[in-house]
């Protein structure tokens, strides 16, 4: 498939195009477990878009000064989904921006609410095994401490699954996808969203 992008063109050629392909100021909201390119295609997302990138785990990180696994032993999970409704909700209201939200951001319902009423929801997608093998470079992963990491993540993904589709306007497959093949495929289905 062409995408519009070839090895040859250079890094501002391949902004003008994705920049061009999408014409709207709406926000965009990426969702997907940990470990499927949410961070990696929000920024390159965003720069090519002219938006602003947040991303909800590096924001609680820089207000509480701690890291997530610190926040998930101090405070358990409750403590740390808190903070990140928080987050959600303060920059779910911010215009033109692309938002990396962690993966269990879905697990709230006001979190859920606050995305699809607010901007475009992404959902990227990745196989089991991307997953795991991306996730067992990271050891800042608190969900996964202490488990078999494949079964883990099998089970994560079967229970997260339907909240992540619930609250998606598109869905992009991330697996075998260079970030800037998924960009494009990404800004081709937003355009077409319009």
């Amino acid at each position: 498939m062409n995408l519009g992008y070839s090895a040859a063109q250079s890094v501002e050629d391949w902004y003008a195009c994705v920049a061009l392909s999408l014409q709207s100021q709406e926000s965009v909201f990426l969702i997907g477990m940990m470990a499927v390119g949410k961070t990696t295609i929000g920024k390159l997302l965003a720069d090519a878009l002219g938006y602003t990138f947040y991303d909800t785990d590096d924001v609680i990180r820089e207000r509480s000064g701690a890291d997530i696994p610190w926040i998930f032993d101090v405070e358990g999970e409750d403590g740390f989904r808190n903070r990140e409704q928080n987050v959600i909700d303060e920059l779910t209201r911010l215009p033109s921006i692309v938002l990396a939200t962690g993966g269990g951001a879905v697990l709230r319902e006001a979190n859920r609410r606050a995305l699809s009423m607010r901007g475009r929801v992404v959902y990227l997608i990745a196989d089991v095994d991307t997953i795991v093998t991306r996730a067992s470079h990271n050891n800042n992963r608190p969900l996964l401490e202490g488990h078999d990491l494949g079964a883990r993540v099998t089970q994560l993904v079967a229970d997260r699954h339907p909240l992540y589709s619930q609250v998606a306007d598109i869905r992009v497959e991330s697996t075998a996808c260079r970030a800037q093949e998924t960009v494009l495929t990404l800004t081709k289905k937003l355009r077409e969203a319009q």
